[in-house]
């Protein structure tokens, strides 16, 4: 099970190896906040859908698999949008059309398609939380050097002082590619060290 696990973290990283889940990962990373709460968001889905789909599996036809995986997505990033709503208007304000966009996240689908059809809850489980969080994490550190450069504060606090310069591109779309492009090198030199 740990196998599975470190291979959502590391092995196979949403967004640093199989580079999927590109549209939210650039879009909604202009601070630390909004990265953690769409990685989350997309992390909860995620083990959701690959419990729920595992558990029906078999009585699915292989006809209509793909819209009965997207009817099964679409009815937990309907509860997550409520349960956003609800509990955190201001973060749910923040990713707007991120959230429902879930539905259709390659990530969740790949997963649905690859591993929970095939395979039992736990280990659908526990391979949701694997990728879950090492989207979370990827989101998370792409939001944080983004706002750090972009406003000179981590989490909303500002931790750069009143005489810092904001590099405001960093908080503007090019900075997201910018970043995302600087950390996918440095996660891959270490990955790759690490197997040499």
């Amino acid at each position: 099970m740990f196998k599975i696990f470190k291979n959502g973290l590391i092995d196979e990283n949403p967004t640093f190896v199989q580079v999927i889940g590109m549209c939210p990962t650039l879009a909604v990373t202009t601070s630390a906040i909004n990265g953690l709460g769409m990685g989350l968001s997309t992390a909860v889905v995620l083990i959701c859908a690959n419990i729920a789909i595992s558990l029906i599996r078999k009585v699915i036809p292989n006809e209509i698999r793909i819209p009965s995986f997207v009817v099964v997505i679409a009815t937990f990033v309907t509860i997550i949008g409520m349960l956003l709503q609800a509990y955190l208007p201001a973060l749910n304000d923040q990713l707007g059309l991120y959230i429902p966009l879930i539905v259709v996240n390659c990530l969740i689908l790949a997963r649905a398609e690859s591993f929970a059809s095939k395979n039992g809850a736990i280990a659908s489980a526990v391979d949701g939380l694997g990728m879950g969080l090492g989207f979370t994490v990827s989101l998370t550190v792409i939001g944080l050097v983004r706002e750090l450069l972009g406003n000179g504060s981590i989490f909303g606090i500002s931790v750069l002082g009143a005489s810092y310069q904001p590099m405001l591109l960093f908080i503007l779309p090019p900075g997201a590619f910018l970043t995302l492009g600087f950390l996918f090198a440095g996660f891959n030199k270490l990955r790759n060290k690490k197997q040499a």
